[in-house]
């Protein structure tokens, strides 16, 4: 059986870190989401994998190649136009015979959680199978509403939460015969503009075909969507890998748990690090810094003295200058951090942090949230994030900035001041004047 991952789209709900790469390719734990996704395949036996992209395509082939250093044989399928996932499942339609495994390539999952879904086609062999999970917010996701059986009757694509018909959500995991390729052709447009898969299965499911759900639990899954799913990402990773310390430790230094630190990696004296942790190669952390549990840091990366980094994602090529603070918050690749920057998460009236997402201000349903930074971010000394704001890639914030609202790309914002001087004499009065 092949395996069809869907990664052809751009993820404009992740901007700015989707600027300068697809969603698929953002790392968490030292690897892009789409590594986890194909780890996952192999780990249940598949080994030919045909990959939908569109979106810097180049930038998942460069990476993968066709799949040896990884144990697979990948292959690439171009969708034209990202118009949908019932459109990008035509394009694989040249690459398969028979039945096969098609899964979002946005999505992290274990391999028993894929083989659950792979044993209930192979066992009552439908016409489809799909993977469905449990979750408390329907509104977010398509809802699957099945008849006896569990067979699928329809996928209602986020319903209000009243009209919801089950609070099981499609996981983005299937099996298909090729009798999805000529439901896909049939579609159209759905309200949101594009061609859905859920509408294929739908009427796969109006014709009579038997299309079972495999649910899975939750825990076993895990989907990104919005740049906070990234946070909860990188938990679900760094609690199910294996850590490891390759690079030099210097006396001193306190490691305490799970902790991962790659080769040419050091960490110098005073550092405390609390796993899970993870700590690419040629970083330099400390001295006397804190690192603390569901941190990742990436390749060449610099955290300097008396930093604290909690529950944060620092991609690689980045500098975190002394004196800093950085907690649950997203930092590109390549940012310069002034002394004293601070990365606030937690709103003073103790509600939930919300963030613009597609022109949208949306609840994120998280106390603590700190900033979300693209590429090649700098910031002057004591510049300060307010909860839930995004910095597009190649801007510039000044010294004493606060920045409360998102900054676009490749913008500088500085902070304008009056200063005024006074003539010292003790004899007279104060002379002064405004500069």
């Amino acid at each position: 059986m092949k395996a069809v991952i869907l990664a052809a789209g751009e993820g404009v709900r992740l901007r700015p870190l989707t600027e300068t790469r697809p969603k698929h390719m953002i790392k968490i734990a030292g690897k892009p989401i789409l590594e986890y996704c194909l780890e996952a395949i192999r780990a249940c036996g598949i080994r030919d994998v045909v990959i939908v992209v569109n979106y810097m395509a180049d930038k998942i082939q460069g990476y993968f190649g066709n799949g040896e250093k990884i144990g697979l044989n990948i292959e690439y399928a171009y969708q034209e136009s990202i118009i949908g996932t019932g459109n990008a499942v035509t394009a694989a339609e040249p690459y398969v015979s028979g039945d096969f495994l098609l899964v979002y390539g946005d999505l992290l999952f274990t391999a028993k959680a894929l083989e659950k879904v792979l044993d209930t086609h192979k066992d009552n062999a439908p016409t489809a199978t799909m993977a469905v999970v449990k979750v408390d917010n329907p509104e977010e996701f398509g809802i699957v509403e099945t008849a006896a059986g569990g067979r699928v009757k329809r996928i209602i694509e986020k319903p209000r939460r009243e009209e919801a018909p089950s609070n099981m959500a499609n996981a983005g995991i299937y099996v298909f015969s090729e009798e999805i390729f000529e439901k896909a052709r049939k579609i159209k447009a759905s309200s949101r503009g594009e061609w859905e898969i859920t509408d294929a299965i739908t009427l796969m499911a109006n014709d009579g075909a038997c299309i079972l759900t495999a649910e899975i639990p939750i825990s076993e899954w895990c989907d990104v969507g919005r740049p906070w799913d990234l946070l909860e990402a990188n938990r679900w990773a760094l609690s199910r890998m294996e850590h490891k310390v390759l690079g030099a430790i210097e006396d001193g230094a306190h490691l305490i748990g799970p902790v991962s630190v790659a080769k040419n990696t050091r960490i110098r004296s005073g550092a405390y690090i609390e796993g899970p942790v993870f700590i690419d190669e040629g970083s330099d952390i400390g001295p006397n810094c804190y690192i603390r549990p569901y941190t990742s840091i990436g390749k060449r990366t610099r955290i300097g003295n008396a930093c604290e980094i909690k529950n944060s994602i620092i991609m690689d090529g980045t500098h975190i200058g002394h004196l800093s603070y950085v907690g649950d918050s997203i930092i590109g690749e390549n940012c310069n951090f002034g002394a004293g920057t601070i990365t606030a998460n937690y709103r003073l009236d103790a509600k939930n942090v919300k963030m613009m997402v597609k022109d949208r201000l949306i609840d994120t349903g998280r106390r603590k949230l700190g900033a979300i930074l693209g590429d090649n971010v700098k910031t002057g000394v004591n510049a300060l994030f307010m909860p839930g704001v995004k910095i597009g890639s190649n801007s510039w914030i000044g010294p004493n900035v606060i920045v409360n609202r998102d900054v676009p790309s490749n913008t500088i914002i500085l902070l304008k001041q009056n200063l005024e001087e006074k003539t010292r004499n003790f004899n007279e009065t104060l002379t002064s004047k405004i500069l």
